[in-house]
């Protein structure tokens, strides 16, 4: 095999094109070398060494995660939901193979339990081997990994997590049921009093019609329900949203309930602090008013 051999590389340039997600646009990146190819029970993995992003994991031709950016989406999707929770013990992650939410989320002392959820095996193992910064966590003493799908394990919890956090991909195929409200009743009866979830959201400038049915599937199971989005080079529109969701009807997710001092943010974290917090949640006009 050609070190540069796959049908979505191209003169050395891998190109990702969704004609349903993203229509007329493409995110290409400049190969070095393929590291690993192959299908898994459910998906066509793919992970290759760029010449500018470091190693890229793509899952159905979809970039998942690079090394180079990886941190903005997988602190915000961890952080917003786990500083708006008073005190998250045991902590749910959906998803996430790729290790870098359960990386996220054992940064927290509070967190006496981080249990992850992910159907696809060989997702796991090719991330322990190509992306050790992100999965390093799955050794973690206060991580337990699950192999199985999300529906079916959260169907055996209730009044069980503090925080439930779903790494998910595009609402495509399996995936779509992830964005809708049977889903989201699951993960209500599986939190406790004044749980927390946070969900993969899109993006405003591709998304807002599926963002906007997000909500209301949302806002139909919880009190509260906030978009709030990033900055990513690497995924469509260089941005991602994140819908924060609680049971506490009187819970503000737009503002931290607990943070720590400026050194220590610093050392935690690459992307998140108190500040970005809440400035993830003010949109600019055109999606303000779609969504409210």
């Amino acid at each position: 095999m050609s070190e540069l051999s796959h049908p979505m590389i191209k003169d050395g340039w891998f190109a990702e094109v969704s004609d349903t997600m993203w229509p007329g646009e493409a995110m290409s990146l400049k190969v070095n070398k393929v590291l690993y190819s192959k299908k898994s029970k459910y998906q066509d993995v793919l992970v290759f060494e760029s010449s500018n992003y470091g190693n890229v994991l793509v899952l159905d031709g979809v970039i998942q995660a690079t090394e180079r950016d990886e941190f903005a989406y997988q602190e915000m999707i961890a952080h917003l939901a786990l500083n708006s929770h008073p005190n998250p013990k045991k902590v749910l992650v959906i998803g996430g193979g790729d290790g870098g939410v359960l990386r996220e989320v054992v940064k927290h002392e509070c967190v006496e339990e981080a249990v992850l959820c992910d159907i696809d095996e060989d997702v796991i193992a090719v991330s322990k081997k190509y992306l050790p910064e992100m999965s390093k966590s799955y050794s973690h003493p206060k991580v337990r990994v699950h192999i199985g799908d999300g529906f079916k394990f959260l169907d055996d919890y209730k009044n069980c997590f503090d925080v439930i956090i779903t790494d998910s991909s595009d609402p495509e195929g399996p995936a779509e049921s992830l964005f809708q409200k049977p889903y989201f009743q699951l993960l209500n009866n599986a939190l406790t009093e004044k749980g927390v979830i946070t969900t993969q959201a899109e993006s405003i400038w591709l998304h807002l019609n599926i963002i906007k049915d997000l909500q209301k599937a949302c806002k139909d199971v919880f009190p509260v329900a906030e978009y709030g989005y990033c900055t990513i080079p690497t995924y469509p529109s260089g941005q991602i949203g994140f819908m924060v969701c609680s049971k506490d009807a009187k819970a503000d997710v737009t503002k931290p309930l607990r943070s720590v001092d400026d050194a220590t943010e610093r050392k935690l974290y690459k992307y998140y602090s108190s500040d970005i917090h809440k400035a993830a949640f003010v949109l600019p006009s055109f999606a303000r008013d779609a969504l409210n």
